[in-house]
């Protein structure tokens, strides 16, 4: 049986959600853009993000979400205070989550150490503290400033700077383990969305396994919607997006068709 012909409960879904820590982020001084790339790669991988969850600088904040979303997903990511300052408190937050005592890692400190050096910079108390790490946490390698993160369990620990933590994922996607991909389909149609709500909703109730969603659009003064189709099983995928596709030449709607 090929992939698009298996029915939903025969394929394997894969979840996590996303917990971005800082009161900067809160603050709006500065902008997350951890989120996005996290969502775009997992769903490369076959992870579906389904809760992102951005909270502060708070030890109480950070065990009460870490222990929340580990039960409920498969994986979970958290984004920023891994740093050398006071108000980063991931790691103590994490061991605390998990119950376990966190110190200074061997091979962590040697990593740090040797960077250091190399930098002609002093390696003191407060840069230390990056090499905390909780008890039996796997490392994270961090190509860029060095300073790792680190893994417990299914809960991945990485820096907040947008090119540092992405460096780091893609130092992970190898312990991954992806389920059935998100496909998606799209169509352009030049109507409101209220148009087309009343059908739309008709057609999600006979393709429960397909997610619809509709987004209106304004372009050169008129208005228009983009009507997106997800799913992880592509036979239906296809027949809900042609069903759809008719229902909207019926009307004689003008179609830009995106896929």
């Amino acid at each position: 049986m090929s992939v698009s012909e298996q029915k939903p409960s025969d394929l394997k879904i894969v979840t996590a959600a996303v917990i971005v820590i800082g009161d900067e982020i809160l603050s709006g001084r500065t902008k997350d853009k951890n989120m996005v790339y996290l969502a775009e790669q997992l769903i490369e991988q076959g992870v579906q993000l389904r809760e992102v969850r951005v909270i502060p600088d708070i030890e109480n904040e950070i065990i009460n979400a870490v222990n929340s979303l580990r039960k409920k997903f498969d994986y979970v990511f958290t984004t920023g205070g891994i740093g050398p300052t006071h108000d980063d408190i991931t790691a103590d937050s994490i061991a605390a989550a998990f119950n376990i005592e966190i110190g200074y890692h061997p091979e962590a400190m040697n990593i740090l150490t040797r960077h250091y050096e190399n930098s002609g910079i002093e390696f003191n108390e407060a840069r230390m503290r990056m090499a905390r790490i909780p008890e039996g946490a796997l490392l994270i390698d961090n190509p860029v400033s060095k300073a790792p993160g680190f893994q417990v369990e299914n809960v991945f620990v990485m820096a907040g700077v947008p090119i540092i933590m992405q460096a780091m994922f893609e130092g992970i996607i190898s312990r991954i383990s992806g389920g059935a991909r998100m496909l998606s389909r799209t169509i352009g149609a030049g109507l409101p969305e209220g148009k087309i709500a009343g059908e739309l909703g008709a057609l999600q109730n006979e393709f429960p396994d397909v997610s619809m969603g509709s987004y209106p659009f304004f372009r050169q003064g008129e208005v228009g919607t983009n009507l997106v189709l997800r799913s992880i099983n592509q036979l239906d995928l296809d027949r809900a997006f042609e069903k759809l596709k008719k229902i909207l030449q019926d009307m004689k709607v003008e179609i830009v068709e995106t896929t």
